[in-house]
């Protein structure tokens, strides 16, 4: 009967490794073939220059400020935030967990159960906004050239993961002075991550990008490290 039981264990954990290796290897095995693999032509390109910034697990998009195209400041009021820097020339928006997001400002406080739980899913998501100095944009940014085309796209993305395409802030909820959190359409899971979210706009307004992007690496993996 132990022996039995024993036996099942060491299948379910088998299963358990296979299954966690099929998901790195698909999504490893998806950068090597991207959506999107005939960028635009150079005379197209860097209009706007932008950048996804990764602190290694997460992702963020990262645009200037002010635009022809779109002025942030109009979507993501500065009234939101605590004391933004007055100097600052970029704005960095990503998505995720809300329950991660809101008990997590820094790794010291994931825990394995706020972990496990926003992988399974179930949370809904939120937004999370910040306005950044250019000398904050260093390791982890990477360049993204774009036509106006694309940032045109890639700003309605934004704005479509908003409800009813408005930003509602969350009172009282901030890891510093520069930003802050908003409501979001969308929940988090295995599946669906703050990188694949980041991922999809990408594809959408025709960069070159993994097919699925589940971890920092498979959006950054075509793209160039680079500073302002």
């Amino acid at each position: 009967m132990v022996r039995r039981w024993l036996r099942r264990i060491a299948f379910t954990l088998l299963g358990f490794v296979a299954l966690v290796g099929l998901y790195v290897a698909t999504a490893c095995a998806l950068v090597f073939w991207p959506a999107n693999p005939e960028p635009p032509p150079e005379s197209a390109m860097a209009e706007v220059q932008a950048w996804i910034l990764s602190n290694g697990v997460h992702t963020d998009y990262v645009f200037p400020i002010r635009s022809a195209t779109i002025d942030w400041l109009q979507l993501f009021p500065l009234k939101d935030f605590k004391a933004p820097p007055p100097d600052a020339e970029f704005i960095a928006i990503g998505w995720g967990d809300r329950e991660f997001y809101l008990n997590t400002p820094t790794w010291a406080d994931l825990t394995a159960a706020r972990a496990f739980g926003a992988l399974i899913g179930g949370n809904r998501a939120l937004m999370h906004v910040s306005y950044l100095r250019r000398s904050q944009l260093g390791q982890g940014a990477y360049a993204l050239p774009l036509t106006q085309a694309q940032y045109a796209q890639l700003a309605d993305y934004v704005r479509a993961a908003l409800p009813s395409g408005r930003a509602t802030p969350i009172a009282g909820a901030h890891y510093d002075n520069q930003d802050a959190f908003y409501e979001a359409e969308g929940g988090y899971n295995l599946f669906e991550t703050c990188n694949t979210w980041t991922g999809r706009g990408l594809r959408r307004a025709g960069v070159t990008v993994s097919r699925w992007t589940p971890f920092d690496f498979t959006v950054t993996w075509h793209l160039k490290p680079g500073r302002p």
